[in-house]
């Protein structure tokens, strides 16, 4: 089967290739910035594809990452059946990319790729790293022994791309016959066997039947796919299997043992390895991935992002802040006073900006954990994790998927699908929330620079130690929380194993990280401009109507203001030499320093400044009787008795609330009822918070409230996307809504016990 892509006809080309060979990198290289993203039909598993540079014809699609044409995961099975043109029209040709420093192993899914006769091009991806490590590959002897032609590149710096892309615009054809050998008992099956599943599912085509067979023998999954289809061959395949027990053979590895035996003599005559002694990542290793310095490199690593984010960022943030109050400055100087002008810098511009303000320390997260990926740094600290995970019952395999939702829940739930057990796939949707992600650092970063002190304990700030106690508890929270599902819920299902390859340690790509960052930023920004713009119009809305009116107690509170005052003036006039004389100037030094003069001036100035603090209560007072009537006030004082106990006023219950349609909400709502409340004063939100009091005179936030806040904020499940996210992958609302249910009784008892603990401790 020949392909002729010189033509206008559109063709497909499709990346296959085993986890962290660089497959997307090489995808980003050939499609340059025109790519689009989707879904595969009929499964949320993303797809991903642009056309060729200079061929626009050329389509090329990144399928998932895949270790074996023999599925286990619900990424794996999509790739697979997109190779056979089951899910999508089958590729025209197949672009396999392996990594040249761990050939044997990448080859395995190639020479299943192979098989299933498309014409194939292997991509020899990171042969400067083989070659750092001492090895080198022939690779016409490579060409040779596979029979398909073979291209060297270095993806991230586009060496070799050129190469590829003549190759695929002039591809070879499919590979003839099989050129491994399966054990002869089970060979003997093959022909009856592809017979039966031909006649019964007349869509499975000859040249796939052959590998159709080998799963449904090796995998229980697989073969249960066929009970509906083909029950006749089921249950030859049962028999099949018995008797195969029954006679000692592996026929459960089969098909391994003979790629292997096929795979190793070509590695074994294509690869030289030109030094003996260990490579550069194996001595790396030999420390970062060591039983006990490797946990604490790792903890290091943790804290120093999170100091780094914490402390890199403020410059930025100040220069946003500052942008933001310039705008509705701005704003405010343009259009007339009115509702509307108070909706857009009340409202809109506060709102947004208050969450805005915090996109540079996202990015620089964002930045962190790109840097850890491109290093590969990240698959270590899978490696390294993967112990303390198999002490709760889960396997390293969660641990990429729990990372994920570091920056945010929904991509670390449906990075659940690589896991092959499916009792490990629920767990981890159901504890990856607990993850911190990055919709909780506005939160984090507003309260801790409140209310937790400058300080330092080393080289580490206190708030930045403070906010890897934040990662670390709702980290350590959902290891607790897996192992009790795994011990009380899911009490069903097959132990899991992790294997994973620690890819060799690379060069970070500026041009990819940045590129991460950006998507990452616009995903954060429209996120902004979309959900919490809306929440902030309506949060707006609720925390400035219904008007109450509150005149005639301002006119009271300013007129005993004024009677104190003229009472205490009354009380100078008494200290007068004569009857006769005038009072002194408030202001200026009296001639002669007469202590008489000196004390009547003293107590008109006191009197003056109780005036004036009077006022600024009325106006509190009044302020705060207006937000306390609104809406969004009605709705807090409701919540507010079932709040209290955790510190919590009726302002804290209402930002909680909103808080539920995204967790950074509830700094544009805190934003919006602190600017009605002190329009005139234009304070930035962190000094409001501070300066809020009850009308006893005790503050609302104090760093124990702070604290037990935060602690709230680390358990709870406020995001409707991630609920509608876990519905899907576990196709019931059972899961999300037990989800929901543990996480906020979890949060509310967690808050509830530092409040209370704080306060019994004598803390504030």
């Amino acid at each position: 089967m020949g392909v002729d892509v010189s033509s206008s006809t559109s063709i497909r080309v499709a990346l296959v290739g085993n986890p962290n060979v660089g497959k997307t990198t090489l995808f980003n290289r050939l499609t340059g910035l025109n790519q689009r993203i989707a879904n595969f039909p009929g499964v949320t598993v993303e797809r991903k594809s642009g056309s060729l540079t200079g061929s626009p014809h050329v389509e090329v699609i990144d399928l998932p990452g895949t270790y074996s044409l023999t599925p286990r995961s619900l990424d794996e099975r999509i790739t697979y059946e997109v190779l056979v043109g089951r899910r999508d029209e089958a590729p025209d040709l197949v672009v396999c990319v392996v990594d040249a420093g761990n050939l044997e192993r990448n080859l395995y899914v190639v020479s299943q790729v192979i098989d299933i006769e498309i014409p194939v091009i292997l991509a020899l991806n990171m042969v400067d790293a083989a070659e750092e490590n001492g090895l080198v590959v022939d690779v016409p002897a490579l060409e040779t022994e596979l029979g398909v032609p073979v291209v060297p590149l270095v993806a991230s710096r586009g060496k070799g791309v050129d190469e590829l892309k003549k190759q695929i615009l002039d591809p070879p054809k499919p590979a003839q016959g099989y050129r491994w050998t399966l054990m002869d008992a089970v060979d003997a099956k093959i022909p009856a066997l592809s017979k039966e599943l031909v006649e019964e599912a007349p869509q499975v085509q000859l040249d796939h039947g052959r590998m159709e067979i080998l799963r449904a023998l090796a995998e229980d999954e697989a073969l249960d796919t066929w009970r509906q289809i083909a029950p006749g061959f089921v249950r030859h395949i049962e028999e099949l299997r018995k008797e195969f027990a029954e006679r000692g053979i592996a026929w459960r590895h089969a098909e391994v043992s003979g790629r292997y035996a096929w795979l190793g003599p070509i590695v074994n005559k294509t690869v030289r390895r030109v030094k003996g002694a260990a490579t550069l990542s194996d001595r790396i290793d030999a420390v970062l991935t060591h039983q006990i310095f490797g946990p604490l490199f790792f903890l290091v690593i943790l804290v120093g992002i999170f100091q780094a984010v914490f402390s890199w960022a403020t410059p930025a943030m100040d220069l946003i802040e500052t942008g933001m109050s310039a705008l509705a400055a701005g704003i405010q100087s343009v259009l007339p006073a009115g509702w509307a002008t108070d909706l857009l810098t009340d409202g809109v511009v506060t709102g947004v900006g208050n969450v805005v303000v915090f996109l540079p320390q996202i990015l620089l997260l964002f930045f962190f954990l790109g840097l850890m990926e491109d290093t590969g740094y990240m698959a270590r600290s899978a490696f390294i994790m993967d112990r303390i995970m198999k002490r709760v019952g889960l396997s390293g395999g969660s641990v990429l998927p729990l990372l994920s939702s570091y920056a945010c829940a929904i991509p670390g739930i449906m990075a659940a699908r690589t896991l092959d057990n499916e009792r490990d796939r629920l767990i981890t949707i159901m504890v990856a929330p607990l993850m911190s992600c990055s919709a909780r650092l506005p939160v984090y970063t507003l309260f801790i620079a409140a209310f937790i002190p400058a300080g330092t304990l080393g080289i580490f700030g206190y708030q930045g130690l403070a906010m890897f106690s934040m990662y670390m508890m709702g980290t350590v929270m959902a290891f607790v929380a897996a192992a009790i599902l795994k011990r009380f819920v899911f009490t069903k299902g097959s132990e899991s194993y992790f294997v994973m390859e620690l890819p060799p340690y690379r060069r970070p790509r500026a041009r990819q990280i940045l590129w991460r960052m950006i998507q990452r930023s616009k995903v954060f920004a429209v996120r902004a401009g979309k959900i919490i713009l809306a929440c902030s119009i309506v949060l707006w809305f609720l925390a400035s109507y219904p008007r109450v009116d509150t005149n005639a107690e301002r006119t009271q509170v300013e007129m005993q203001a004024a009677q104190q005052r003229e009472a205490r003036y009354a009380e100078a006039e008494t200290l007068l030499p004569t009857p006769d004389m005038a009072l002194p100037a408030l202001e200026g030094s009296l001639e002669g320093g007469d202590p008489t003069m000196a004390q009547i001036q003293s107590i008109m100035q006191q009197a003056e400044l109780e005036y004036a603090a009077a006022l600024d209560s009325a106006r509190i007072v009044e302020q705060s009787a207006q937000i306390r009537g609104s809406a969004v006030g009605y709705l807090g004082r409701i919540l507010e008795p079932v709040m209290q106990p955790l510190g919590f006023d009726w302002k804290i219950s209402a930002g909680l609330v909103s808080a539920f349609a995204a967790r950074e909400v509830i700094i544009s709502t805190l934003g919006i009822i602190y600017s009605v409340a002190d329009a005139e004063e234009g304070v930035a939100l962190r000094d409001a918070l501070k300066a809020d009091r009850y009308p006893d005179g005790r503050p609302v936030f104090t760093p124990l409230v702070a604290v037990s806040l935060l602690v709230f904020f680390v358990f709870a499940l406020q995001c409707m996307s991630t609920l509608a996210i876990a519905r899907r992958e576990t196709n019931t609302w059972r899961w999300p809504l037990v989800m929901w249910l543990y996480m906020t009784a979890l949060a509310y008892i967690a808050s509830l016990l530092v409040y209370q603990g704080g306060q019994l401790l004598g803390l504030s």
